[in-house]
C-alpha cells in the first residue's frame, strides 16, 4: 500500500448533471497541470448519497460500489495517465484523501461530484475542509436538463413511463434517493447557489451557462483554465463524446427485453457486423428526440420563480429559459 498523501482537492466540478461535466472532467484530466480523482464522483461531501438514504432496490448496488472504491483506494490509485477509473460513494475522509495520492506536481487538483449542487450539506462541508476551493458550475435550461436526465434514465433501463408521467411522479418523490428524487429539485438553481454564496467568496465560484459552452467552446475552455490558473495554451481534445444517450424507439418493449435479459441474448446471437444495424433498428439518437411544447410549458411554470431569482443572483438575462 502506498503512503497516504495529505493532498486535498482545490477545485470541484459541482454540477449540474447533464451539462457536459463528464466531458469537462476528462479534458481537464488530460491537462498536464491538473490531477483529477480517478473516481469522478466520490460524493464525499454530500451526506444525502449515503447508502441508507437510497431506495431499498438500489442499496445493494451502492454498497457494492462503495466496497469496490475502498478496495481501489487502499491498493493505491494509478498516478496520472493512463488512469483506471472507478465509481462509487466515498464516506471516510482517509479514503477520500487516497483518491488524490497519485498527484505529484500538479497545481490544480479536483473531482466532479454533480450531486454537490443540489446537496444541502456539500457547500458547507467543502467550505469547512477546503475553504480555499474553487467551485465550477454549469447550469442548463432546467426544463431541457430534466428532459435530458429522463432520456438518460430511459437509456439505462431505469424507467419506462412517459416523460410527463415521470415528472408527475417526481412532484412527490418521497425521501429516498431514486430516479424521482432528486429530479425536478436539481433545476432549482437559485436555491442551490445561495448555499455556496453563503460560505464562499464570489471570486471562488464560477458559473457558466450550458448553452454558452456549446456556442463558444473555445471561450469556455480558456475561461476554465484561467479560473484554475493553469496553462491556457493547452488545447483539449473534444472529439470524444461522453455519456451519449440513445433512446429506445419502442420504449416498453425494449425496456422489457432489457429487464428479462432478452436484449443481451439477442445481441449475443447477432453476428458482430450486424450489431450496429440491430441497435439502429431499436434505438435513435438523442438529438432526434425533443421536449414536447406542452411539457416544456408545465416545467417553465414549475421553475419560473427560481429562474427569476437566479437572474438576479447571476445578473444574467435568462428570459430564454422562460419561453
Amino acid at each position: 500500500m502506498s503512503s497516504l498523501s495529505h493532498t486535498v482537492p482545490n477545485f470541484f466540478i459541482a454540477g449540474a448533471s447533464k451539462t457536459g461535466t463528464t466531458s469537462l472532467y476528462h479534458w481537464l484530466a488530460a491537462h498536464p497541470q491538473v490531477y483529477m480523482s480517478p473516481n469522478k464522483e466520490p460524493s464525499y461531501f454530500s451526506t444525502e448519497t449515503r447508502p441508507e438514504n437510497f431506495a431499498p432496490e438500489y442499496q445493494a448496488m451502492v454498497r457494492q460500489q462503495m466496497e469496490d472504491v475502498k478496495r481501489f483506494v487502499n491498493e493505491g490509485p494509478e498516478p496520472k495517465l493512463p488512469r483506471k477509473e472507478i465509481s462509487g460513494v466515498v464516506v471516510e475522509w482517509q479514503d477520500y484523501l487516497r483518491l488524490f495520492s497519485g498527484a505529484t506536481n500538479e497545481t490544480a487538483i479536483g473531482e466532479g461530484s454533480v450531486c454537490y449542487l443540489w446537496s444541502r450539506t456539500a457547500a458547507q462541508g467543502i467550505a469547512e475542509r477546503v475553504p480555499h476551493a474553487r467551485i465550477l458550475l454549469i447550469l442548463r435550461d432546467p426544463a431541457e436538463r430534466a428532459f435530458s436526465q429522463y432520456l438518460h434514465y430511459v437509456s439505462l433501463g431505469h424507467i419506462s413511463r412517459s416523460f410527463r408521467q415521470h415528472v408527475m411522479a417526481s412532484m412527490n418523490p418521497g425521501d429516498k434517493f431514486n430516479p424521482f428524487n432528486p429530479f425536478l429539485q436539481i433545476g432549482l438553481y437559485a436555491e442551490h447557489l445561495q448555499r455556496y454564496f453563503a460560505v464562499f467568496p464570489r471570486k471562488q465560484i464560477r458559473v457558466w451557462l450550458y448553452e454558452d459552452t456549446l456556442a463558444q467552446p473555445e471561450v469556455f475552455h480558456r475561461q476554465v483554465m484561467e479560473f484554475l490558473q493553469i496553462d491556457t495554451s493547452f488545447v483539449p481534445d473534444v472529439s470524444k463524446r461522453y455519456l451519449e444517450v440513445e433512446v429506445p424507439k419502442l420504449l416498453g418493449i425494449t425496456q422489457a427485453m432489457r429487464r428479462n435479459g432478452l436484449w443481451g441474448r439477442l445481441r449475443g446471437l447477432t453476428p458482430k457486423p450486424l450489431r450496429p444495424m440491430l441497435r439502429k433498428a431499436a434505438y435513435r439518437r438523442r438529438r432526434t428526440v425533443h421536449l414536447a411544447q406542452e411539457d416544456r410549458r408545465f416545467l417553465v411554470d414549475y421553475y419560473k420563480d427560481d429562474i427569476r431569482r437566479l437572474q438576479q443572483l447571476l445578473d444574467r438575462d435568462l428570459s430564454a429559459w422562460l419561453m
